[in-house]
Formats: C-alpha cells, sequence, structure tokens
C-alpha cells in the first residue's frame, strides 16, 4: 500500500495546480482532458506546486515510468532546496514513513513490510474479505438504493487492514474523515488537517500502548516486537518509525482500495456491455481490475521528488533539489503506450500500467489491493444484477484533490 497518494498534507495536493494561472489549470476539473493537453505540447512542464513554489509535471509513459525508477530522484524532503518545499508537515512521530524515506532506511523498513503481504498471507485474506463484502452488501440490500462509497467501498478496505494489523473493531474511528481533511482540505476549515493529524497521532499512540500491553497474533504486533526486541538488530525500528509504519500502513491500505472499488465501479456502470461480460465470465475479474486501475486508477499523482542532481527527463534539463511530480494517470492514459487509451477496454493488455507505481517504491500491498477489488466487485455483480447508477453520471461528485482519484459518493439502485 505505500504509494501515492499519501497522508502529507504539504505533498498531498492541496490544489494550487488548480489555483495558478499556469499549464495545469483545469486538473481539478478535467484531469484526463488536461494531461492530454499536456502530454500533446510537451513532455514536462513548470507548473505552479501544491504549496506554490515551483514543480516540474511529468505525463508521458515513458518518462514517468524511468522516472519512477530512478534512484537520482530523493523522496527524503531534505534534498529539497531551501525554501524550495514548503507547506504543513506530520509530526516525527507520523513522519519517518516509507513516502519520505531513500535506501537504505527504506530498504530495512520496507524488508518488514513485505512480510505482512506475502502471497500466502494475501491469498489467506480472501475467504474473510469475501464475508465482509456480503455482510455490507446484506445490510443495504433491503433498502433497494445505497451510497457504494460509504456503504461499501469505504468499509470494506478499513476493515480488511485493521483486521491485519490487529485493530479491535471497536477502536476504528472514521478514517474516511481523517483521509478527506489531509487529501482534499476543506477551504472553508483550514485547521481540518491539523485537527485530523491530532486525532491520528493520539489514535496510533493509543493503540500502540494497547498492543504492548496486549499483544496477539496480528502485524501490529509483531511490528512492535521488532521494536521491542530488535536491539542490535539491522531491522530495528525507531519509535517514530514504528508508528509512521503503523500509520502508514493503515492509511495507504484504506485509501487506496477505496477508491479504485469505487472507480472500478463507476466505469462498469457507465459500461453496461463491459458489465454484462464479466457478469457472463466472473473468472475474468481479476484480470479486468488491471484495465480499471490503468483507466481511472486512484493516484492522479504520485508523491513528489526531489533530485540529488541535475537530472534531464523528457529533454528538459531538471536542477538538484527543485520538487519533481510524476503522473501515473497521465502515464497510463499515454496513447504512445496504450492505444485508445480512453476507451475502458477489459480485454487490453495492461502490461506495465502503472497505478500503483514502479520500481522500489511500487506499492508494497498492491495484491491486497487487487484482490480487495477484485472480490468487492465479484461480490456487487453477483447480489445486484440489475444494478444502474442513481443519478445521472455529470452529477457525480469527485473529491477536491489533484492527487486522489476518487468519488465523494455513488449513489446506485438495485
Amino acid at each position: 500500500m505505500p504509494h501515492a497518494p499519501h497522508p502529507d498534507p504539504a505533498d498531498g495536493l492541496t490544489d494550487g495546480l488548480a489555483q495558478s494561472p499556469d499549464p495545469a489549470d483545469g486538473l481539478l476539473d478535467d484531469p484526463y482532458g488536461t494531461y492530454a493537453r499536456l502530454r500533446d505540447t510537451a513532455p514536462v512542464h513548470r507548473i505552479a506546486g501544491p504549496d506554490g513554489s515551483p514543480a516540474w509535471l511529468v505525463t508521458r509513459y515513458d518518462d514517468v515510468r524511468a522516472a519512477l525508477a530512478d534512484p537520482r530522484l530523493s523522496l527524503d524532503k531534505s534534498h529539497a532546496l531551501p525554501g524550495a518545499y514548503r507547506g504543513f508537515a506530520l509530526p516525527p512521530a507520523l513522519d519517518a514513513n516509507l513516502l519520505n524515506m531513500d535506501p537504505p532506511d527504506h530498504t530495512r523498513i520496507r524488508r518488514l513490510v513485505v512480510k505482512a503481504f506475502t502471497s500466502r498471507r494475501v491469498e489467506s485474506l480472501r475467504t474473510p474479505i469475501r464475508r465482509t463484502a456480503d455482510e455490507l452488501l446484506d445490510a443495504v440490500e433491503p433498502l433497494g438504493h445505497a451510497d457504494l462509497v460509504a456503504a461499501y467501498a469505504a468499509p470494506l478496505p478499513i476493515t480488511v487492514i485493521c483486521d491485519l494489523l490487529g485493530v479491535p473493531a471497536g477502536h476504528r474511528p472514521d478514517f474516511r474523515s481523517w483521509t478527506d481533511a489531509l487529501i482534499a482540505p476543506d477551504p472553508a476549515r483550514p485547521q481540518s488537517a491539523k485537527e485530523a493529524v491530532v486525532a491520528m497521532l493520539g489514535f496510533f499512540t493509543q493503540l500502540l500502548d494497547r498492543k504492548r500491553k496486549e499483544p496477539a497474533d496480528d502485524l501490529l504486533s509483531d511490528l512492535i516486537a521488532v521494536r521491542d526486541e530488535g536491539e542490535g538488530s539491522r531491522d530495528r525500528l525507531t519509535e517514530d518509525e514504528l508508528m509512521s509504519l503503523a500509520f502508514l500502513i493503515l492509511f495507504a491500505g484504506y485509501e487506496n482500495t477505496v477508491q479504485l472499488i469505487g472507480n472500478a465501479t463507476l466505469a462498469l456502470l457507465r459500461h453496461p456491455e463491459q458489465l454484462a461480460s464479466l457478469r457472463a465470465d466472473p473468472a475474468r475479474i481479476p484480470v479486468a481490475v488491471e484495465e480499471f486501475s490503468r483507466y481511472d486508477g486512484p493516484a492522479l499523482l504520485a508523491i513528489r521528488r526531489f533530485p540529488l542532481e541535475d537530472v534531464t527527463i523528457g529533454g528538459v534539463n531538471v536542477p538538484a533539489g527543485e520538487t519533481v511530480l510524476l503522473s501515473p494517470s497521465a502515464a497510463n492514459r499515454d496513447p504512445r503506450r496504450f492505444p485508445e487509451p480512453d476507451r475502458l477496454d477489459l480485454t487490453r493488455d495492461t502490461t506495465g500500467q502503472l497505478a500503483l507505481g514502479h520500481g522500489i517504491h511500487h506499492c508494497v500491498g498492491a495484491p491486497l489491493a487487487r484482490l480487495e477489488t477484485a472480490t468487492a466487485l465479484a461480490a456487487l455483480i453477483e447480489r445486484f444484477p440489475r444494478m444502474t447508477l442513481g443519478v445521472p453520471a455529470e452529477e457525480l461528485r469527485w473529491r477536491p484533490s489533484m492527487r486522489a482519484r476518487g468519488l465523494l459518493a455513488l449513489p446506485v439502485t438495485f
């Protein structure tokens, strides 16, 4: 899961891209149309970044893919030029996470996370995920209608990731309100992001304390054991790293999957012929998830990078320390890589799509996100064969974020 979109409101777009008269105007209202224009105009654009400072936006597939794996592009904010990277930052107890790290610290901590998402462990979650999906659909079926984001796409992944970490059912707060506050802050309540951070810090402090006193057979207890018993070990975690890691797994494991489930469901409802083909052959759903990810994935932008030295991207020289923004969504709609990219085609060869990253920062929880999405879609298609949108598609509202591509609500009728 650790991958864009990410939980740092200094990095998470507060929509500065859409507020300045620059080449990126239009991203908020029409991201894919704007990206198409930018790709056609030039491979790299100088824009006003999310914090108002200049940034370089990369949109073409070959350039984005190469940059995602380029070790010269650092995630460590200490490599930013003085004054070039500003904005609200997480406290150290939540900031010492994989999205702010380069090797060797990144390698050391990612090694611990990978153990939680082995193929065997993810596969063992298949039945519990389907059980949770069915329970959520049981609750809305008698109503004949639902907001699938609030009633299904959001609670399903938070249940799964909380079970994996060992967060008790009675101690699962409203993560959706926290993520909204961080990724798409309310301009009318500028303090909402800080309030969310304070709430999260308190939650994770209490959670770690509870797990230390009452360890169990779960990932969080395992990570605490690594922290408390790993003196002298190369895998030892600091206290800040432990809390930041728990925070990132929970946050990213929830956020990406909510959006992917919602966006994929909408894509099917808007393409009834594709929906019919999956209903006729549900075994194709896992492969179809790759096309949903390419077509309308959860990350408009990957986490920002800072060149360790002057680099050339798409023939453009980018000075060391300046902010680089890479767009997986723009790359996934690049006709140089995917013919007719604006057409949903569940038979398409999606090899190399970048929705969940590439290189050493590729989403470590990608297998779980794919399994959750495939399971959610299978249960939904099976249960509601006559499901339709509850409002005209043009009335749907998207989260006001240039980084996270997700619906605020998805009304449907059964």
